[in-house]
């Protein structure tokens, strides 16, 4: 298998390529910008672990970071996936300070970061950050409930296009850069079953998978294969929170 590069190329940096600074008023993102730390996470880095103390929220731009609950035996599995479209350290602003979950870079790439007393700063003005993180909690918890159906529900092969489907949409394109196994950890599955489906999807012309790099080449096509779960948590998404075309400067 081929070795994935450690860094990945820097795009500009911009807070409104994730979906919830994008659609902060103004006034709350100008607050905010001092805070903003600009940092690069790479493949498989750990940001909590369960019981750990939050110390900052993540937004990421160009990366996806996976939730796992993690069983006494050392085994784990994801109980949602996060990109663009949100933030990472729910439970500091829900109240709890710490989390049950793992939450381990599934995509390298670029987030932006704040320290938990900064953003805590702006929650509590009791403003539009605080509407907005109650909003992309009811989305979240849409796409764990819906996970956790889909997983006792729906054949593998249905829940790798529904993972692949929700990873391409927090990410600002349609390649997915990660070993086999790291997608075997997310799923719950054997190495050798997750080469399996991708084999499966390629032969039907659906995607290309070589040397840790996964590209669709056919949406519809995928989408169709999927389950209902994708529509679900998708439509849930979109209606809680602005579309990401909406937030972008007019031409």
């Amino acid at each position: 298998m081929l070795k994935l590069p450690h860094s990945v190329s820097a795009p500009e940096r911009n807070p409104l390529d994730n979906r919830l600074l994008g659609a902060l008023p103004n006034v709350a993102l100008t607050r905010l910008r001092p805070d903003l730390e600009w940092i690069e996470l790479q493949l498989g880095s750990v940001l909590y672990e369960p019981g750990s103390l939050l110390r900052h929220v993540y937004f990421p731009t160009t990366c996806i970071v996976s939730l796992l609950y993690v069983m006494n035996d050392g085994g784990s599995a994801e109980i949602a996936v996060i990109g663009n479209d949100g933030l990472v350290g729910m439970s500091l602003f829900l109240g709890g300070q710490t989390t049950s979950s793992r939450a381990i870079v599934q995509n390298a790439g670029f987030a932006y970061r704040i320290k938990a007393p900064a953003f805590m700063s702006e929650f509590e003005r009791h403003g539009e950050l605080q509407l907005l993180m109650l909003r992309y909690t009811q989305a979240l918890l849409t796409q764990m409930v819906q996970t956790a159906a889909c997983n006792r529900h729906h054949d593998v092969d249905q829940q790798f296009c529904r993972w692949l489907l929700m990873s391409l949409d927090r990410l600002p394109s349609n390649e997915l850069t990660m070993t086999e196994k790291l997608i075997a950890n997310m799923l719950g599955l054997s190495v050798e079953k997750v080469m399996g489906l991708a084999d499966e999807l390629q032969a039907l012309g659906l995607l290309t998978h070589k040397g840790g790099q996964i590209r669709v080449v056919d949406r519809p096509g995928l989408e169709r294969k999927s389950c209902e779960c994708y529509g679900v948590v998708k439509a849930e998404t979109d209606r809680l929170l602005p579309q990401r075309d909406a937030l972008l400067p007019a031409a």
